[in-house]
């Protein structure tokens, strides 16, 4: 087979308009329809030859004597092959970019929660930015062995998930591709709260002897909107407890630190912030009004920052009843707004 380098540009971008305009109308496409592509600027004599190379070379067909052309299976071929070579290169690029933007949140939010438990003598945590609501960007199956498939899910804000799927029997590169060009047709850009029970078993049935790899990767895609274990929360000035004589018993010091190490409580307060429908603001929980029953004899300050593209995360604030509530609500509100125009900067 011909080679899309040896193929030359110009047949590669009358080939590629020929196909997008054919899946978008199910209609032969002629010289003149492709003419009207702007970034082409080619004349329909031009266009024809390069069209009647094409056909000579397998990759288009005329099915009657209008003068449209279809793809043929080589052409489809091509522009698949294209099109998940364009989806992996721009995968790694993203991949790449993501892991140097984790690196310096990571530095950053401990900074942001040192400072913030030095300026106001309390307790603080900071979580790292998660998905709130969110689209579908693409899915990219891939095997991994004859046992094992890959399913890498995109989201809204560039958030990768990686899913290993186990499976019965090889599936074929033919296979793959179809399933591939099913879950993205159908997926690409709509609201995960739109993918109930009704579509998932028409992709199922779609997808025929491979159904069960079409559940397990919406299982998958279920499980990446989770606030879940991706998710880090940096703590700082949990001994400042200590310092407020109402809360350094030792019970309720132990379970304010305990909760502190474990982070799984630390967990349900973001959880509880982001779920909140106006969490822009900043909320104030004081003693049984928090969340968190290790810290009802505390009061807990949290409010929203955003990364953009549905990315929140958390700040928190932890201290006596009698904390200084003027100043912790000028620190919280000046840290929410260096993170939010920190982080739009980096956009």
């Amino acid at each position: 087979m011909v080679s899309e380098q040896s193929l030359g540009d110009r047949k590669l971008k009358i080939l590629h308009a020929i196909i997008q305009t054919y899946l978008e109308t199910g209609e032969p496409v002629g010289s003149r329809t492709i003419s009207k592509y702007t970034d082409l600027n080619l004349s329909s004599a031009t266009i024809r030859n390069e069209m009647a190379d094409l056909e000579e070379m397998g990759y288009i067909i005329q099915p009657h004597t209008s003068a449209g052309r279809i793809p043929s299976d080589k052409g489809y071929r091509l522009y698949v092959d294209m099109l998940m070579q364009e989806k992996e290169q721009e995968l790694s690029e993203m991949q790449e970019q993501m892991l140097q933007k984790v690196d310096k949140m990571e530095q950053l939010l401990k900074q942001a929660a040192r400072v913030l438990a030095n300026s106001t003598n309390y307790a603080t945590m900071v979580s790292t930015p998660m998905v709130n609501a969110n689209k579908l960007k693409f899915i990219q199956l891939s095997m991994v062995d004859a046992e094992q498939v890959i399913a890498v899910i995109v989201l809204d804000g560039n958030v990768i998930k990686n899913k290993i799927i186990n499976i019965a029997e090889p599936i074929s590169n033919e296979n793959l591709l179809k399933l591939n060009m099913l879950l993205n047709t159908t997926l690409t850009g709509m609201p995960i709260e739109e993918i109930n029970l009704g579509l998932i078993a028409r992709l199922k049935e779609q997808a025929g002897i491979h159904s069960e790899v079409v559940g397990n990767v919406l299982d998958a895609v279920a499980d990446a909107i989770q606030v879940d274990e991706d998710m880090q929360i940096y703590t700082s000035g949990a001994t400042n407890i200590f310092k407020y004589p109402e809360l350094s018993d030792k019970q309720s010091a132990q379970e304010i630190i305990s909760a502190f190490e474990e982070k799984q409580q630390l967990t349900e307060l973001v959880t509880q912030t982001l779920s909140q429908e106006d969490n822009t603001g900043i909320q104030v929980y004081i003693g049984n009004e928090t969340p968190v029953q290790t810290m009802k004899d505390c009061s807990v300050v949290t409010a929203t920052y955003e990364l953009g593209d549905g990315m929140k995360g958390t700040i928190g604030i932890i201290g006596p009843k009698r904390m200084d509530y003027e100043h912790v609500l000028k620190s919280m509100k000046r840290l929410q707004n260096e993170l939010d125009q920190m982080f739009h900067k980096k956009e």
